[in-house]
């Protein structure tokens, strides 16, 4: 009988994953509960259960995140159907990195991120992910 990974082995399992597929989506919705959906390149291990992800993310995330702090992250190998989805709460967004006269105008009417940063999630939950019916448990 194959023993049931634990979390800390199952969040490792779902960060090398990322590493191979490149991309997480970024799920989070207003404080009206309107999803807003974006995508990132990179995700890393904390300590005590938490990742960072990382990207230029677009103005709705960032303002879905200053009034609703929850949280979802896909990572997923749509080849294999294979993946995690990791829920919580985000902890903190920092500004990382800054485009300086990328846009020397201004952001103008369709703004563009001049900002990169960083979310630290602390993870609640850790569930299997696919798009073959399942489900939302580990194995």
């Amino acid at each position: 009988m194959k023993a049931k990974a634990t979390g800390h082995e199952r969040l490792k399992q779902a960060l090398a994953l990322a590493e191979t597929v490149k991309t997480v989506l970024v799920a989070t919705a207003d404080s009206d509960g309107c999803p807003h959906v974006a995508a990132a390149g990179k995700i890393e291990a904390l300590p005590d259960g938490r990742v960072a992800v990382s990207e230029w993310f677009c103005p709705g995330t960032v303002s879905n995140l200053g009034k609703n702090p929850r949280i979802s992250l896909v990572v997923w190998d749509s080849g294999t159907d294979a993946g995690y989805q990791l829920s919580g709460e985000t902890e903190q967004v920092e500004e990382s990195a800054f485009l300086n006269g990328y846009l020397p105008e201004g952001e103008g009417a369709r703004p563009l991120p001049q900002t990169r940063r960083r979310l630290t999630v602390r993870v609640i939950k850790l569930l299997a992910f696919s798009r073959a019916p399942h489900t939302d448990e580990m194995d």
